[in-house]
């Protein structure tokens, strides 16, 4: 008799883990349960979207649904959401619009992924709130948009998508306000990459720094006072529209009821397989933790491509092939206005030091190309070691040009494991439209190899 394999969540990790389970074992049933309508698109793609740079919705999609019922022979289910994992007996109860019924499985894969933080602000339900995570809100941004032709909008949040967004909305001549309670905006990159990108953006938004949205409320013609304030004053913004960009949290709700363990970070915990503490269940994306390539401890890292790749792994690991999930080092770029900026690693001095490390930091300024090219563009570069071990832990960089490829040289020596010394003595190519002689990310290793050597 086949083995069932059912997929609770349709997107990256789930139909990543049915596509691979599917090539690896033709003979599995397989089975995916979406409580959507929409499965296998790319989230990242919404801002682009709703900016007008990508023209359909449909564009986001990577395969049909039909592709994976027809061509990979996967029983796809849309609009049928599991309400409760029954492991006991290995039965889900799934709730459809023909009723509610019951369905066993063998194996079990939780990639429900993560939904969007809604702060305890007065008001926060309001017409005219919105968040933005899927296609159905990426879908509805557009529309209110389209249909009520805002001239002004605040964002709750300067993390990746609060500057994404920003960017989407000032194109289509909409007055941008940003409202962010940390000290700087995208605040994990470290202050001084947040702030090139602070003084950046005030050519196009409105900041309010160190402050939060207390209470909104709905005013004269559709319109929204929102109540900010900070330690010293309180004011109010009258605005069109609010984007809630406050970042997300893992949709853990199903598991725990279940019984299964979360992580400190809040997310499902898994070993290295991805398997939870109950057997025959794994979880993979957004929901679940994942494997700190520099602490080698768990760490939630909500990232498209970890997702992708730790769900393969899990569809393998089901089909028959024991295969173990991936390290992530937190690798990011994310384009706000005319700048690229990007992390990999860990550049927070108090993380590094929380992880046991002994951390020291440098910030230097380079180009993106030889500096006699007129084209070329400042890259502001902060690369963290450790002390003791003289080992790599993590750079952010920004600039105009060649920082979302660099920061990829990060990625790959974080995951060698290198030390300064050794991402200083990579052979990079260099010709003078593309780089300096002594690359951005070269010049960075050697003033802080010199500095953990005692050299000034």
């Amino acid at each position: 008799m086949n083995k069932r394999f059912v997929i609770i969540g349709g997107d990256a990790a789930g139909m990543s883990a049915a596509s691979k389970a599917r090539r690896e074992n033709p003979n599995l049933k397989i089975t995916v349960l979406e409580k959507g309508a929409w499965v296998s698109y790319a989230a990242c793609g919404l801002p682009y979207y709703i900016k007008g740079k990508v023209k359909k919705l449909k564009d986001l999609i990577a395969f049909s649904p039909e592709t994976f019922r027809k061509e990979r022979n996967i029983d796809l289910r849309l609009h049928h959401e599991v309400i409760k994992i029954l492991h006991e007996d290995k039965n889900l109860v799934v709730h459809s619009r023909d009723g509610d019924y019951k369905l066993g499985y063998d194996k079990l894969l939780i990639s429900t992924g993560a939904i969007a933080l809604k702060p305890n602000i007065v008001g926060i339900n309001s017409t005219g709130v919105f968040t933005l995570r899927d296609m159905d809100s990426g879908k509805n941004i557009k529309e209110y948009l389209q249909k009520n032709l805002p001239e002004s909008v605040l964002i709750v949040g300067g993390g990746y998508i609060g500057m994404e967004m920003a960017e989407a909305f000032h194109s289509q001549g909409i007055t941008v306000h940003i409202v962010e309670l940390l000290p700087h905006v995208l605040n994990s990159f470290g202050s001084e990459i947040a702030k090139v990108v602070e003084d950046h953006i005030q050519k196009y938004t409105t900041l309010h720094m160190g402050k939060s949205v207390q209470s909104i409320r709905s005013i004269e013609e559709g319109k929204l006072s929102v109540q900010v304030t900070d330690k010293q004053s309180e004011n109010n913004i009258v605005t069109d529209m609010i984007l809630v960009a406050a970042g997300i949290v893992p949709e853990v709700s199903l598991a725990k009821e279940a019984g299964i363990e979360l992580g400190q970070t809040g997310a499902i915990a898994t070993n290295q397989y991805g398997q939870t503490n109950i057997p025959d269940i794994y979880a993979a994306g957004d929901c679940a933790e994942a494997t700190n390539v520099v602490t080698g401890k768990p760490n939630y890292i909500p990232l498209a491509l970890a997702a992708n790749r730790n769900g393969r792994a899990i569809g393998s690991t089901i089909a028959g092939k024991a295969t173990r999930l991936v390290p992530v080092a937190g690798t990011a770029v994310v384009k706000v206005f005319q700048l690229e900026v990007a992390t990999s690693g860990i550049v927070d001095i108090k993380i590094a030091r929380d992880n046991g490390f002994n951390p020291i930091k440098i910030t230097i300024d380079s180009h993106s190309r030889a500096g006699y090219c007129p084209e070329a563009k400042t890259i502001k570069i902060s690369l963290v070691a450790d002390r003791e071990s003289k080992r790599l832990l993590g750079a952010s960089m920004v600039g105009e040009e060649g920082v979302s490829k660099r920061i990829d040289i990060i990625a790959t020596a974080l995951n060698g494991k290198f030390t300064v010394e050794q991402l200083e003595n990579l052979d990079l190519a260099y010709a003078p439209p593309f780089s300096p002689v002594w690359d951005p990310v070269l010049t960075a290793a050697r003033v802080l190899n010199g500095k953990l050597n005692g050299l000034k």
